[in-house]
């Protein structure tokens, strides 16, 4: 049977005393990971002066770079009975821990998209971490022995027992819960839960979708329905400058500034959360009623995003959407697909493939040339999504399986 990690996140409420107690696992955390970082980060930069063991550059022993169990002895066990870090009894073992696994997990991810092991762009390496940063994270595992009390509480070790919106059931038992304490404020607690995929599948169906994204509207289908832009940080926009021109009238460093920051933080979470649920809503319909879902593929970050559309690209968010409709269609056992990003899906006449060449933006409406059929752009570009979405499954369906990196060629 095949098992799949899901994430549930939820709002908690923490008393003053605990709020507290947080940051004080938050410090010891941070005050770990920065500890391990500067061993290893001074080992690595001592070796790279060597140069390549097989063309070395300088003479000199390499010096290993020291691995989580050995970092935990000296980092976590010795330095608790210490006089500078004896602190660290504040948090719990199994959080100092798994920070020393996540920092090798950074450490990993710089190195694998170095050499390109890795997809997407390219990862930094781990830097320093600051009691100034405005999100903080702890995580617990079992070894922590956390627990979620029969009344509802979740009782997190060195915090207490602390109260959960609970705005859905837990499917199984947590692996992991991580506490959030985010930008504006808010905690969260997120656990991490196995799940049987078979449970989430729907029976199929016989319908397709493909899906035109837009700024003035924010999707048009091919079925011809539309979905409305909501343009949430455009309709917050007049908030947001009030909260930063008096954001940026405070003292540096002052309480007032601090308290003026969260309000601004609290304003940008607001239009992130509308904006998240919004996405949410709409891939949840779509992938339940639709058995695939067929998309653009859109260069936002290296084309739209620098255009005097930026704004608007940005406040639609359409990444997250798609992202969203991918996932939620493999849950639901739908299929999902992006076309190329150089379809020209808004020069072909879907009546009868007509391709008659680009057309400027101001072009809402148009007449084939060749059938005399008039389109709606948008709707257009919906439909040739569709079928060009069709034609990609049909061909992955009849493709043969690419042989084995031990199977015979011949």
């Amino acid at each position: 049977m095949v098992i799949v990690q899901l994430r549930y996140q939820y709002r908690i409420a923490l008393t003053p005393g605990q709020r507290i107690r947080a940051a004080r696992v938050f410090g010891c955390r941070r005050v770990v990971w920065n500890d391990a970082l500067a061993v290893q980060k001074l080992r690595k930069a001592s070796n790279k002066l060597l140069g390549n063991p097989k063309a070395r550059l300088a003479e000199g022993p390499y010096q290993p770079v020291p691995k989580n169990a050995e970092l935990g002895k000296t980092l976590i066990t010795a330095a608790k009975k210490s006089a500078e870090r004896e602190f660290l009894s504040d948090a719990p073992v199994g959080v100092m821990q798994q920070t020393l696994r996540d920092l090798d997990g950074a450490w990993k991810a710089h190195e694998d998209s170095k050499t390109g092991n890795r997809r997407g762009p390219k990862v930094a390496p781990p830097r320093f971490k600051s009691k100034k940063d405005n999100r903080q994270t702890a995580r617990f595992t079992r070894s922590d022995r956390f627990s979620v009390t029969d009344g509802g509480r979740l009782r997190l070790p060195k915090i207490g027992e602390v109260r959960v919106k609970w705005s859905r059931d837990l499917p199984s038992a947590p692996s992991s819960v991580t506490l959030i304490k985010d930008c504006s404020g808010r905690y969260w607690v997120s656990f991490v839960v196995e799940t049987d995929p078979a449970a989430d599948m729907l029976p199929p169906t016989d319908r397709d979708q493909g899906i035109d994204l837009g700024l003035d509207r924010f999707a048009v289908l091919a079925d011809g329905s539309q979905i409305a832009s909501p343009k949430y940080l455009r309709r917050a926009e007049k908030k947001l400058k009030k909260r930063q021109r008096e954001l940026s009238r405070k003292k540096k460093g002052s309480s007032n500034r601090d308290k003026a920051r969260i309000k601004v933080a609290r304003a940008h979470a607001k239009v992130a959360d509308s904006r998240r649920n919004f996405h949410h809503q709409w891939s949840h319909k779509l992938t339940r009623e639709n058995q695939a879902v067929f998309t653009e593929t859109l260069n936002v970050r290296g084309g739209l995003a620098r255009t005097r559309l930026a704004k608007s690209v940005h406040d639609a968010g359409w990444a997250q959407f798609v992202t969203f409709c991918e996932y939620k269609a493999i849950r639901r056992g739908r299929s999902s697909a992006k076309v190329a990003r150089d379809f020209p899906s808004s020069q072909i006449c879907s009546a009868c493939g007509y391709c008659d060449g680009p057309k400027p933006l101001h072009i809402r409406a148009w007449t084939c040339a060749n059938c005399g059929t008039r389109h709606d752009r948008d709707w257009n570009a919906g439909r040739n999504v569709l079928h060009e979405g069709r034609r990609i499954r049909a061909a992955d369906t009849t493709a043969p399986p690419t042989p084995g990196p031990g199977a015979s060629r011949r």
